[in-house]
């Protein structure tokens, strides 16, 4: 099981976003995410997402918040990701070997090409303050099922 984090730094109203577009064999390859990687061994999930954004931004996270924790399913993986925000960084934003960084506005993150899983957490992490656990079940790259806090939810209903 791969425990992984990722963080979404939001300033005035605009997040960072990495588009995956450097790697080879990436399963995320032109796809844009949040700054995250994977936890190393004896790594606490909050130590994991310094770590990780400091390596692919050259920015350490002042004020990192653990919002939730997400499930990912598929048939041959499962992996759970700590959920991040911030707001404030300090450094000097580099060059990522994994993609392009950059500032994009909020409201636009749902018509980039995302995981269709990415638009249920975001829209969590926009409009609700208490942490949350989620569960998101993967038919190769649709989106089968979504539980939130042990619930199933109506995709439909959250526009997925």
């Amino acid at each position: 099981m791969l425990q992984t984090t990722l963080c979404y730094l939001i300033r005035d109203e605009k997040t960072l976003m990495l588009h995956r577009i450097k790697k080879k064999n990436d399963v995320n390859h032109d796809k844009w995410i949040g700054i995250g990687g994977k936890l190393e061994h004896g790594e606490c999930p909050e130590e994991c997402v310094q770590r990780e954004f400091l390596e692919e931004t050259g920015l350490t996270l002042c004020d990192a918040r653990y919002r939730g924790l997400v499930t990912f399913l598929s048939d041959d993986w499962c992996e759970y990701m700590h959920l991040f925000t911030a707001t404030q960084a300090d450094g000097k934003m580099r060059e990522c070997e994994e993609g392009a960084l950059e500032w994009i506005e909020w409201k636009r993150l749902t018509s980039l090409p995302i995981w269709e899983g990415d638009k249920v957490f975001l829209r969590l992490l926009e409009t609700r303050e208490t942490f949350f656990s989620l569960k998101l079940v993967y038919d190769g790259e649709r989106l089968a099922r979504v539980m939130l806090d042990g619930r199933a939810l109506d995709t439909a209903e959250w526009g997925i």
